[in-house]
């Protein structure tokens, strides 16, 4: 199992976000979450994501407890285990698309040209082998999200979240980049979780949670 997480609460000041909420992820899984707005399923990925840090309970990713990590040895596990895909990219402007690939890689440590070695192959599986020397504002929507995701892929994370990741693009941009997230799971083996109001992209998982007043329920 690649995320355990047991008993998560959360408050924000007297609002009670996480009400003791479960949630496992099995490698090579895509898991959705879906809820209407406010229901808590942004501030859960976000302690998925060791983003945020809950009130209680307890979270193991890829068998490390990181709620007992310091802030140090979190980040360097944040940086290597886990990727994040959000609805806008946070593309870097002023660095072409391999460099923003790149950048993770080398804040975790790796040499240039092993960075760019693997940033190269992660844009060409994107299909975006001629677009690598042209920066974000030279992309389409669709494409510029697809760079994100091959940042977020670059240090072969145990666990992808995505966050309304086709919530900003065309109809048609968003179904490709739906296919896309599924032929990431059957080539690399990536465990996918996902918060969407999508019920397109939720039915193409292997399971669809609901969210309701900071709890999963029965639909």
């Amino acid at each position: 199992m690649i995320i355990e997480a047991t008993g998560i609460e959360k408050s924000f000041g007297p609002l009670k976000v996480l009400k003791g909420v479960d949630f496992q992820a099995n490698e090579a899984e895509v898991v959705s979450i879906m809820g209407a707005s406010g229901a808590g399923k942004s501030t859960l990925l976000q302690i998925l994501g060791t983003l945020s840090t809950p009130d209680s309970g307890h979270l193991i990713i890829d068998g490390v407890d990181v709620l007992k990590l310091g802030r140090n040895d979190l980040s360097v596990f944040r940086n290597r285990r886990i990727g994040f895909v959000f609805q806008f990219h946070h593309l870097l402007p002023e660095f072409t698309s391999l460099e923003n690939v790149m950048i993770p890689a080398l804040i975790g440590g790796a040499k240039e040209k092993e960075a760019r070695a693997e940033a190269l192959s992660l844009l060409q599986t994107m299909g975006l082998g001629e677009r690598i020397s042209h920066k974000p504002s030279e992309l389409s929507g669709g494409e510029q999200q697809r760079v994100a995701i091959a940042r977020s892929l670059v240090n072969h994370p145990a666990v992808l979240f995505a966050d309304e990741p086709s919530g900003n693009l065309d109809s048609v941009t968003k179904q490709e980049i739906h296919n896309l997230f599924f032929e990431l799971r059957d080539k690399m083996g990536q465990t996918i979780v996902i918060v969407t109001h999508d019920p397109q992209l939720a039915a193409m998982c292997d399971r669809s949670l609901f969210m309701k007043d900071g709890q999963f329920i029965q639909q």
